[in-house]
Order: C-alpha cells, then sequence, then structure tokens
C-alpha cells in the first residue's frame, strides 16, 4: 500500500504511483494502449483517485501519456519538448553551455552520416536535397548588401532540418529522437553565432556549398569524408560562436 490520506505525503505518494506507471509503460505497454480507470489503478495502488490523477498529471508532463476529460490516459510517443526547453534555458542562461552541447553534437554528427551513408535510400537523400534546397532559396533572398536577421532565422531552420534528414536518412529512432530534442538548442546557438559575426548571402551561399558536399559525401557513401566534412561544418560553427562570446 502507498500511503496517501495525510496530506504531506499526498505528491510522494503520487510520484510513487508514477514511477509504478513508468514502468509498467515501459515494460507492458504499447503506443496509444490505455491505461486503467482511474478507479482500477487506485484500487491496484491502494490510494486515492486523487492521488492517481496527480501521477498521471506527472506522466503528461513528461510526455509519457495524453489526458483528456472522459477518457483513460493513453501512451504517447515522448517528443523531447522538456528536455529540449531545459537545454534552451540552459544555452540562454550560461553561453558557454553551448560548447557542451557542441561537443555532444559531435558524437551524434558522425553516427548519424555514417548511418546516412550506410542506409540512405532515395526518399532519405530526396529529404537532404529539400533541405538543402531551402538553405540555398533563403540564402539568394539574403539582400546583398546587409544582413538580414529573419532571413537568418529561416536559413537557421533549414539548416537544422538538414542535419535532422542526415540522421532520418540513417534510419537510427533514437537518433532522429535526439536530433529532434536538440532543435531548439542548436537554434539558441545558431542565434549566438550570428552576433559574432554580419552574414552576407556570399557566406550563407558557401555555407550551403559546404553543405552540399556533405549530401555529396552520403550520395557516393564515403563514409570518412562525409565524417571529416560534418565536423568541419561544426568546427566553423565553434569558431563563430567562441567569437559571438568572447572565448578563444
Amino acid at each position: 500500500m502507498i500511503p496517501s490520506k495525510d496530506p504531506s505525503t499526498a505528491v510522494p505518494a503520487a510520484q510513487t504511483v508514477a514511477e509504478l506507471l513508468t514502468s509498467q509503460i515501459i515494460d507492458q505497454l504499447d503506443l496509444g494502449a490505455q491505461l486503467p480507470s482511474e478507479a482500477e489503478l487506485a484500487t491496484r495502488f491502494e490510494v486515492s483517485r486523487v492521488t492517481v490523477r496527480e501521477a498521471l498529471k506527472l506522466l503528461a508532463g513528461q510526455g509519457l501519456v495524453s489526458l483528456s476529460r472522459g477518457r483513460r490516459a493513453t501512451i504517447t510517443q515522448p517528443d523531447g519538448a522538456m528536455f529540449g526547453a531545459f537545454l534552451r534555458s540552459l544555452i540562454h542562461s550560461d553561453p558557454r553551455a553551448v560548447f557542451d552541447l557542441s561537443q555532444v553534437r559531435r558524437s551524434l554528427e558522425v553516427q548519424a552520416v555514417t548511418l546516412a551513408c550506410r542506409n540512405a535510400s532515395r526518399s532519405g537523400l530526396d529529404g537532404m536535397e529539400a533541405a538543402l534546397a531551402a538553405m540555398r532559396e533563403t540564402a539568394r533572398a539574403m539582400p546583398e548588401d546587409r544582413a538580414d536577421d529573419e532571413r537568418g532565422r529561416a536559413f537557421d531552420r533549414a539548416d537544422v532540418k538538414f542535419h535532422q534528414a542526415i540522421a532520418l536518412a540513417g534510419g537510427n529512432r533514437v537518433l532522429v529522437f535526439l536530433f529532434e530534442v536538440m532543435e531548439s538548442a542548436l537554434l539558441e546557438g545558431f542565434e549566438r553565432s550570428r552576433r559574432g559575426h554580419v552574414r552576407s548571402r556570399e557566406m550563407l551561399l558557401a555555407a550551403c556549398d559546404d553543405h552540399g558536399v556533405v549530401l555529396d559525401h552520403v550520395r557516393t557513401r564515403d563514409e570518412r569524408a562525409a565524417a571529416d566534412a560534418v565536423l568541419a561544418l561544426i568546427a566553423r560553427s565553434e569558431a563563430n560562436l567562441r567569437a559571438a562570446v568572447g572565448v578563444t
């Protein structure tokens, strides 16, 4: 029995129920499956329905279940929004944290592009090509005589989509999830990188060419060259970040 009658223990009891339910979800239940009713769960764990309700709210906050009035909780695919928000908040409060993310990104990017070289289908290559085309289109729309922050942000979004497309082409679902989680943090890092220099149309088009090199190596299945090319992209991004935050 999980104690829950004393108000001072209500939150710990809800946390305990949430942990037990999490284990059940991971070990036994599939996406889209419904949990038992609040009444059934309360009986199973010998707690009040209020405690069960709080436990379900905790799971919903973690993205494990969806809740709707009058329906049982349903198992959902976590979208990583909470962890992504944490990463973005960390970078926003401590600009140097973006270098920690960059270190992690190096390993993930190399693994992703290596798998893409091995596994990319025609549709996977199409996804990379579409993201690169969006980058080029945005770059060409940049005024020649000045930077445009809005177009710069659009370019960065297309840039992130390119790297997500690499992960998708590789076929590893965990990597795809991690790239989705990193999206908002990477955009925050790109935002800070822009402060280190003014990006012209010429610079953005050159960046497109560099990304095109990565795509070419994936097409030819050259794992080593693709890894070197993607690491070169990250190195240039880090250099811009160092200029932006004044780190040598």
